[in-house]
């Protein structure tokens, strides 16, 4: 009976793969698992292995292409050589003649002493359908506990831990920076004694199957595939070839020391031996020497690649436009710096300038809803409540926090709701439900000194609020030039179901409750 091993999905926009090299040859006999091709996208390289154990029978040539889904190699089940039994008394079994560039012999595999349990990506939203394996909190055959941390997993918006669901030892299946859907097998926790052993082999054979014509080449001393340290992968041979860098000076970060397409990427040029000068010569101009030049690779993280698709949608999607004012902060200023004291003293945070903006806000949306609602198919659903999203930005990008029924709170209320946000933000412990389901949007891009800008919205919603930064400048109050602290507001909006009538009184209305903040107080 015939398997056939085809190539695998590795990425969202990868649509065909390079067959770099074959670890395994025509005939081989494989055991499951066990690493037989690697395959190379413009991305990332990544090995193949055997779905069941068996004869190799291979298919596509190295250097194809080949379409994701495509047959790479057959594994015929008891057919070719097979792995020899195992010998009840070694002892006793004369020694096997030593030939120069022999075959080891296949290890002979223990029958695991309890079963294996597949440790997959959990659901972690109702909209993340993939995340990605930031980073191994545990190694490739530590023996973990149950409910003990085993990775870190990546989604567009928070970062979680992958816990061990019994005790055993941990066999990892994905690869740091991998991108898996969810429910794709993450790893595996065998049972205790369920290690592999292999049959020992002489050094003098380990020595013949050493050689390889790529160099520095995998071993196949114990059926497992390693690389000696300082060996390039395929890719990394490939760059380091075209860049003129010789592996020997490149520090290898991968397994066992490997050079990996990320340590050859990073790779630089060794300098050029300056050409002998001719014992007479004309007199020549002293070459310009300019300074070092490099570039530097970073994959995109799961958060920024789901952004950057979402803005894009939104500018697609919408008919998005921009109505400015500007706002006099005085009179709020004057009252921060005369309650300040008391203030903190009393609800124990600082009285901050977002909690007047977001006081603001929820009052003017009580005049203007159009401005909260938002498209949902044919229909336009207007909320009685006001959620607002604060941006803030984190470590690993920008993120969109929710004060829930902000309408209802008052200004020490949302301040604490926004310490409290705001340090989650930067810690990176966010959860799905405390940035989801806002109405509008807050940013205030000032807190970086921009004077004015135009803000994206934050799909679905159909409004968004910039602040900016407070300059000083001469503007006319009661027929009199004098010096203000003013700040521009830019409100963009979704024109396909806010008219510009709406949008301008809204924002004159957010303008009106900043200048007068009694007007807060007594609502009108």
């Amino acid at each position: 009976m015939s398997l056939a091993i085809k190539v695998p999905p590795v990425g969202e926009s990868i649509t065909e793969v390079t067959l770099s090299s074959w670890i395994k040859k025509d005939g081989d006999h494989v055991e499951m698992d066990e690493v037989i091709a690697e395959l190379e996208s413009d991305k990332a390289t990544f090995e193949l292995t055997a779905e069941k154990a068996g004869t190799l029978k291979t298919v596509a040539k190295e250097g194809d292409t080949l379409a994701i889904g495509a047959v790479v190699a057959n594994i015929e089940e008891g057919a070719g050589a097979a792995a020899p039994a195992k010998e009840s008394a070694p002892a006793a079994q004369p020694q096997p003649e030593v030939v120069a560039n022999a075959p080891a012999p296949a290890p002979v595999a223990v029958a695991p002493a309890a079963g294996s349990l597949e440790i997959k990506v959990p659901t972690v939203g109702e909209s993340i359908t993939e995340v990605t394996l930031s980073r191994w909190i545990k190694k490739d055959g530590d023996t973990v506990e149950m409910d003990e941390a085993l990775a870190e997993l990546e989604s567009d918006k928070a970062t979680f831990e992958l816990t061990a669901e019994k005790a055993g030892v941990l066999k990892t299946i994905a690869k740091e920076g991998d991108v898996l859907p969810i429910g794709a097998v993450v790893c595996t926790i065998e049972g205790a004694g369920a290690a592999v052993q292999a049959t020992p082999v002489t050094p003098a054979v380990v020595s013949a199957t050493d050689e390889s014509p790529r160099g520095g080449a995998p071993t196949k001393a114990d059926g497992a595939v390693t690389y000696a340290s300082g060996t390039p992968s395929p890719a990394a041979a490939k760059i380091l070839a075209e860049k003129g860098v010789d592996p020997k000076g490149v520090n290898g970060t991968g397994v066992d020391g490997r050079i990996t397409k990320g340590d050859a990427l990073n790779a630089q040029t060794a300098p050029a031996k300056p050409a002998a000068q001719p014992a007479v010569s004309a007199p020549v101009a002293a070459p310009v020497i300019a300074g070092e030049r490099s570039e530097k690779r970073e994959k995109m993280t799961s958060l920024r690649k789901t952004v950057a698709k979402r803005l894009v949608a939104v500018k697609n999607e919408t008919a998005m436009l921009t109505t400015f004012n500007e706002v006099d902060m005085q009179p709020i200023m004057e009252l921060r710096g005369k309650y300040k004291d008391k203030f903190k003293e009393k609800h124990g945070v600082g009285l901050g300038f977002m909690s007047f903006f977001t006081k603001a806000v929820t009052e003017a949306l009580k005049d203007w809803p159009a401005v909260g609602a938002r498209i949902e198919g044919e229909e336009v659903v207007y909320s009685n409540f006001a959620d607002i999203s604060i941006a803030v930005s984190a470590p690993k990008g920008l993120v969109v926090p929710v004060i829930r029924n902000a309408d209802t709170l008052s200004l020490a209320e949302i301040e604490k709701e926004i310490v409290v946000l705001a340090g989650k933000a930067r810690e990176n412990k966010l959860t799905i439900p405390e940035m989801t389901g806002g109405t509008f949007t807050i940013t205030n891009g000032g807190v970086f000194g921009s004077m004015m800008s135009t803000p994206i919205l934050n799909s679905p919603q159909s409004a968004i609020l910039g602040m900016h930064n407070i300059i000083e400048r001469p503007v006319a109050v009661n027929g009199q030039v004098v010096i203000r602290p003013m700040m521009y507001l830019a409100l963009s909006y979704d024109h396909r179901i806010i008219d510009g009538r709406e949008s301008v009184s809204f924002l004159v209305r957010v303008k009106q409750l900043l200048e007068d903040p009694a007007r807060l107080l007594l609502g009108v």
